[in-house]
């Protein structure tokens, strides 16, 4: 009865075994597992991943494709899918370099509103894991760049293409990005006032009502700048201040 027992466990053991080898099998064993291997077969196989959302197989596969058949028919959507799979896989480094190649050597390409869509994205997620907050104190200026660079990105894509079906989420995205870029700097001038540099808060919130006049922060601005000259002394700016504040309340 042991016997019996000590083999069936033994059994069953080099059963799993070989199960969780199958199971882990790398997407480059895949690869050799698609019974066409011409180029179309292994990109729906590809397209299949991406769909499904198994984005790290698809970028394996993507450029195994890419690598292989540079010059292919292919070549161009297999380019499109992987910027895609890279910004959904949150590799934003990989993702930029390939939009930016794509744009230079398809300037007339007719997806090229998707591309400079798609970086808008990418710069759009990069500021937004950048952008922290830190006992009070948030992200300084250099993680503010990707932010800047995304609301440029959805800003020349409504200029460029302003039929194109990626504008109504663009300016969406493009109103919360000049909150966002607006509000930093509303935490550098309050950060000024603590430390009694009024003129530095000054020029933070004169930045703020000469490029983010459309953003949320315009009051705060204002604000600031009311107690920022009633502390230098000046009260004719602080006079005009408060009149600005009056006509956008």
């Amino acid at each position: 009865m042991f016997k019996f027992n000590t083999l069936r466990q033994l059994s069953l053991l080099t059963v799993l075994s070989v199960s969780l080898v199958a199971c882990t099998s790398s997407p480059e064993e895949d690869l050799e597992r698609v019974p066409d291997n011409s180029p179309k077969a292994r990109y729906v196989e590809a397209k299949k991943s991406l769909n499904d959302g198994m984005y790290n197989r698809a970028i394996i596969m993507l450029s195994d494709l890419e690598t292989r058949y540079p010059f292919g028919p292919l070549s161009r959507q297999i380019q499109l899918d992987l910027m895609f799979a890279y910004y959904k896989s949150g590799k934003f480094a990989e993702a930029l370099p390939s939009i930016d190649r794509f744009i230079n050597l398809n300037p007339n390409h007719p997806q090229l509103d998707y591309v400079i869509y798609m970086r808008g994205l990418v710069n759009m997620e990069t500021g937004l894991n950048g952008f922290q907050d830190f006992f009070g104190i948030e992200s300084d200026d250099k993680d503010m760049v990707a932010s800047r660079d995304a609301f440029n990105d959805f800003n020349k894509l409504v200029d460029t293409y302003p039929d194109s079906k990626y504008i109504p989420d663009a300016k969406k995205r493009m109103m919360f990005l000049l909150d966002k870029l607006a509000h930093h700097e509303i935490v550098i001038a309050e950060y000024y006032m603590r430390r009694s540099a009024y003129v530095a808060a000054l020029n933070r919130c004169k930045y703020v009502l000469e490029y983010y006049q459309q953003s949320t922060s315009v009051k705060d601005a204002l604000t600031i700048m009311i107690e920022a000259y009633d502390n230098l002394g000046l009260p004719e700016m602080k006079a005009d201040a408060e009149l600005t504040l009056q006509k956008n309340m």
